[in-house]
């Protein structure tokens, strides 16, 4: 999909579509096209889907980090005029949509987490891609998937350049320290926003009983589980994630 990028002072998104809109808040190594599909499917089902880049690797380093991201991600929000949005978020993007509606509640209608950090304390650098190496590289991005063909060459080459970037590369370990710090087991009891869990049942980077514990911990939320399926449930296996989330909405009356 050609991405036909906004820019709005320091704000550059995506938008599709017309109708409620869906905020979706991309991981750490993940780019506005891991959501192609979602884009496509809900922009024709009557939602607004807007992704906007979140400042990774473009915010003073001591900033760089999830609360960060989640009051970049206010500023957004209040930039666009939104009363109310559906927050998604993958990864890194999960643990920002936790935080902001931590800190928010009243600004997010609902909220969708897929392999999300927050939780658990290796999900962003347990054994982070040693530089350089090619090979290692490709077998760390492979495993991120149920099915290693997921990490096409275009994935594996842009994780490569990032940890052969010496900028980026302090930055991604910036946000992984910051993830363990800003862990969300305290938080999650209070927090009442109707949250609907989609979880790669072989998940290797946040394992299912991260998905087990958002779901006990929140006291709103459904899990939903998506089977031969790794971190990425939105890429491996498209359909069935969008038609879980789509029925999870109708039946919330989003």
């Amino acid at each position: 999909m050609k991405h036909d990028l906004i820019t709005e002072g320091k704000f550059t998104y995506l938008e599709k579509g017309e109708g409620t809109p869906i905020i979706i808040l991309h991981g750490l190594m993940g780019g506005l096209s891991n959501f192609d599909s979602v884009t496509s499917h809900f922009s024709e089902n009557g939602y607004k889907v807007v992704i906007p880049e979140l400042p990774v690797y473009t915010m003073p380093l001591i900033k760089t980090g999830v609360k960060s991201f989640a009051n970049y991600l206010d500023e957004f929000i209040e930039m666009k005029g939104y009363e109310e949005v559906i927050l998604l978020g993958n990864s890194m993007g999960g643990h920002v949509g936790l935080y902001h509606t931590k800190m928010s509640p009243e600004k997010v209608k609902a909220l969708v987490i897929t392999g999300s950090s927050g939780l658990y304390e290796s999900a962003m650098g347990e054994s982070y891609p040693k530089r350089g190496d090619y090979e290692y590289i490709k077998k760390k991005a492979q495993g991120v998937f149920f099915n290693p063909e997921c990490a096409t060459k275009e994935i594996v080459d842009e994780v490569y350049d990032t940890v052969n970037d010496r900028n980026k590369l302090l930055k991604t370990l910036a946000i992984a320290k910051s993830a363990i710090r800003h862990n969300m087991a305290q938080d999650l009891p209070d927090m009442n926003t109707p949250t609907c869990i989609i979880w790669g049942r072989q998940d290797g980077v946040t394992p299912p009983e991260v998905a087990k514990d958002f779901n006990k911990l929140l006291p709103d939320s459904e899990l939903f589980w998506i089977e031969e399926c790794g971190h990425a449930a939105m890429m491996e296996k498209p359909t069935e994630f969008n038609d879980i989330l789509l029925k999870w909405l109708k039946e919330r009356g989003f």
